[in-house]
């Protein structure tokens, strides 16, 4: 193995040891383990020194003898690894799943069915919300509808999302409460789907689903708060040290913040805002509790969902030849806040899944590059991201590095995905599909996120997505592109260096070195040399922020 002691590292050892003290007093030392720094040139070292937050050590095991932690911490034979961060999540919907019906495992529309009976005899009144069902797997081959819900639960108002937040089915005393009928016409950007006599089937695809906001019983100030730590804890638990938190409105910024400032939030949370709380930035990029909680990007979205044929595509879908998608947004509405975010300095997170949405996002975001000159932006790299960039045309691969665009992408959807992408597009457009090894060839970088809760919003799942793009019982598809799967060292970066890149932090964060922040998460397997089935059964050891434990799994410290 390699191990190094940083110049900074020898030359605080040095004043330490030249002040006449027997040893630099410290918070923590982490030895015991196998640490993987992230840092190419010194990957392996045995121990890190962290005092106040920040690193101040890494190497071998005899320099760290040279300071007196408050607290040693034994890995046991454990392999630490910089903090993992998911650069793409809705912590709210991640709490909210904790408190609702969770239907992400229902095997069949009759398994589904079952669930909402159920929830119906303990929920006596309001409205029933469930979310996470997917059709793709069960053997009913269908969508759900109202008539569906009418067995189960009638004369009820009940409102199932479906696992990608692009569709709900809603009953039909939620329809009739509304006034969606088989005169309603479909709202822009949105479809209501309907039935062969032309009836509305109580599928509501991206935006036709905000038909039916009047019947959630929405959470608004203060009570958002318990369901936002709910969603915190899950994510520490899972081994996250951050995420990249989207489409966030003012009440949750503005809790997050005092959940920061107070030190009752684990984790780090990077926001981007959606568009009513865009205010929010009309002062400037914030940072509260430390830069434990930043926000400086914006979420828009360009089209739908791949699942939901509301991706916008360039062609109509294989399945289903009268669709081609939606886009959600248009060029006259989109331009003026892409000129307005580049000269404000301002990130932004724009959803597109298909061809032509990602085609058209690229486009417009060329178009303001162009128009608007270096002196009269706020920062001279924006960093602009495209949130999944699913389906691309494989003549847009290259535009991503060359426009500096960042694809930022969920190795999970591909691995869910290929049980119905083939027959939605077809196979020849599947070579731009999910193409992690060709944006890199190209110069890209791909921060890796989960899109939780869309997905269950597991490290282990994502990075045994990255590298084998193999679904989590090893099925694969011999159209699904295996070349596009990424070699470990680059999905190690895809939750570590490059989601900091992402949030202008990739000097503080991403790789272990001296004067980074201590974030750190422990696995009992080694991700990097482990079978990827293996990787599936790794345990969670510790997850650390700032060099404090935002989850331990068992305590295997002892204090000087």
């Amino acid at each position: 193995m390699k191990y190094q002691i940083t110049l900074i590292s020898a030359l605080i050892l040095f004043v330490g040891l030249s002040a006449c003290t027997p040893k630099q007093q410290i918070d923590r030392i982490i030895t015991g383990g196998i640490i993987h720094s992230g840092v190419e040139d010194a990957p392996l070292a045995e121990a890190i020194v962290v005092d106040q937050g920040r690193i101040l050590y890494v190497g071998d095991a005899k320099g760290a003898k040279h300071f007196s932690a408050t607290t040693v911490t034994d890995l046991k034979g454990a392999h630490l690894f910089p903090g993992f961060t998911d650069a793409h999540a809705h912590l709210f919907g991640i709490g909210e799943r904790e408190i609702s019906l969770n239907l992400e495992n229902t095997k069949s529309l009759a398994d589904l069915l079952d669930a909402v009976k159920q929830k119906v005899t303990t929920q006596k009144t309001g409205t029933i919300m469930g979310r996470g069902w997917i059709e793709t797997h069960w053997p009913e081959g269908r969508f759900l509808n109202r008539f569906d819900l009418e067995a189960v639960a009638p004369g009820r108002i009940v409102l199932l999302t479906r696992a990608d937040g692009h569709a709900l089915v809603a009953s039909t005393p939620a329809l009739e409460a509304v006034g969606i009928n088989a005169d309603s016409i479909d709202p822009a950007g949105g479809r209501i789907e309907r039935d062969g006599e032309g009836a509305p089937s109580g599928m509501l695809v991206d935006n036709a689903m905000a038909l039916v906001i009047p019947l959630i019983d929405n959470l608004a100030g203060q009570d958002r708060r318990p369901i936002l730590a709910a969603g915190a804890d899950v994510m520490a638990a899972y081994g996250w040290t951050g995420m990249h938190n989207m489409s966030v409105g003012r009440d949750d910024v503005l809790l997050l913040e005092d959940m920061a400032k107070k030190g009752n939030l684990p984790i780090r949370v990077y926001n981007g805002l959606n568009r009513e709380a865009v205010d929010l930035l009309q002062d400037g990029l914030r940072f509260a509790g430390d830069h434990r909680v930043i926000t400086r990007a914006i979420k828009l979205y360009m089209d739908g969902a791949l699942g939901s044929r509301g991706a916008a595509l360039l062609a109509p879908y294989s399945d289903d030849p009268e669709q081609s998608g939606l886009m959600l947004s248009t060029k006259e509405l989109t331009i003026p806040i892409l000129s307005e975010a580049l000269r404000r300095g301002w990130q932004l997170q724009i959803h597109a899944i298909g061809d032509r949405g990602n085609r058209e996002t690229l486009d417009w975001m060329e178009q303001t590059m162009a128009e608007i000159p270096a002196d009269q932006r706020k920062i001279a790299d924006p960093r602009w991201r495209i949130e999944h960039a699913q389906m691309l045309d494989p003549s847009d691969i290259a535009r991503f590095a060359e426009l500096g665009v960042i694809p930022s992408m969920q190795p999970s959807h591909a691995i869910g995905d290929l049980y119905f992408a083939k027959d939605r597009v077809g196979a020849d457009r599947l070579e731009g599909a999910y193409a992690w090894q060709s944006l890199i060839d190209a110069g890209s970088i791909i921060p890796g996120g989960s899109d939780a809760p869309v997905e269950r919003g597991d490290p282990r799942i994502e990075f045994y997505a990255a590298i084998s793009r193999a679904a989590l019982n090893g099925f694969t598809d011999e159209h699904w592109h295996e070349e596009e799967a990424v070699s470990r060292e680059d999905a190690l970066k895809m939750f570590t260096l490059w989601p900091a890149f992402a949030s202008f932090r990739e000097d503080e964060l991403g790789t272990i070195e001296v004067g980074k922040r201590a974030d750190f998460t422990v696995f009992d397997l080694d991700l990097m040399t482990v079978e990827p089935k293996e990787i599936l059964t790794a345990k969670v050891l510790w997850t650390i922020v700032d060099g404090i434990d935002a989850y331990s799994a068992k305590t295997q410290e002892t204090s000087e």
